[in-house]
């Protein structure tokens, strides 16, 4: 299991008042209503989406983008979207700094997270999580061979398939080391020459007159105190998500070449657009 990042420090954050705990409420229960009745509608469909077509998800994936960007208006974080998402068969990989990155994400592009297995076990996301189709696996090298094998099917089937190479969450100002051992997968003889990686950068920017770390959630930080802090406050700053060029597996010798160019592609995204690395 990768160690969680955490650099010993948190922002101050306000304590919530008056209004703040109004907007709490107002957007609490909007989230409520849009993330589980989206949900509803998603399993709905989803009987009858999977006795058709099987592992192809035609329809559900719209489901959750359209649910993720509602999600993203109710918070009132502005969200915006630089280069161009690949059509073709392949892998998405992207830095990691907060649960916030699930909602800009999906917003932007219908993807299926790769998570670690005991997120599947946590209450409420790890079942949301299992309907939208998000692929679990646990980093333990006697899986591997089994997890090699689920994400080729996958992204044979067309799925876009979202890792966060870091291992880790961080506070949103910098971007770690990609780990390879995921990568692993794509340069196998049945994948190579067939899928695409595309790097992404995603990029917060705090509101106005707050600690520049406001958006990321790492290391100890409990998610219960961050969502309010998300919910009460009254203007948000904004998410950028910059799609970068895709590489072809075919490309490069070795999954540790594949993970360094994207590593790269990534920081440099960062780096353009906070002006950190």
């Amino acid at each position: 299991m990768s160690p969680t990042w955490d650099n010993g420090e948190v922002p101050a954050y306000p304590p919530i008042t008056g209004l703040g705990g109004v907007r709490v409420l107002v957007r609490g229960l909007a989230l409520v209503g849009v993330i589980f009745g989206g949900l509803i509608v998603l399993l709905l469909v989803r009987l009858i989406e999977r006795p058709l077509n099987g592992l192809h998800r035609p329809v559900t994936p719209y489901i959750t983008q359209g649910v993720c960007r509602a999600s993203l208006f109710i918070l009132g974080l502005r969200h915006h979207i630089r280069g161009t998402p690949m059509t073709g068969r392949g892998a998405i990989v992207a830095n990691h700094s907060s649960w916030l990155d699930i909602l800009s994400l999906n917003a932007a592009k219908r993807i299926y997270f790769v998570s670690k297995s005991e997120v599947a076990q946590w209450p409420g996301i790890g079942w949301l999580a299992r309907a939208t189709g998000t692929v679990f696996i646990e980093r333990n090298r006697s899986h591997a061979r089994s997890q090699t094998a689920l994400f080729q099917q996958r992204l044979l089937a067309g799925h876009k398939l979202l890792f966060f190479p870091e291992g880790t969450s961080t506070d949103g100002q910098r971007v770690l080391g990609f780990k390879s051992t995921l990568f692993e997968a794509f340069v196998t003889p049945d994948l190579r020459d067939k899928i695409c990686v595309q790097p992404v950068s995603v990029i917060y920017a705090n509101p106005a007159g707050t600690d520049a770390r406001f958006y990321g959630w790492w290391g100890d930080m409990d998610l219960g105190p961050h969502l309010l802090q998300m919910l009460a406050r009254r203007q948000h700053g904004s998410v950028t998500v910059q799609y970068h060029a895709p590489l072809k597996v075919s490309d490069f010798d070795n999954r540790k070449a594949l993970a360094l160019a994207c590593e790269q592609a990534v920081r440099a995204g960062h780096q353009a657009v906070s002006g950190q690395g």
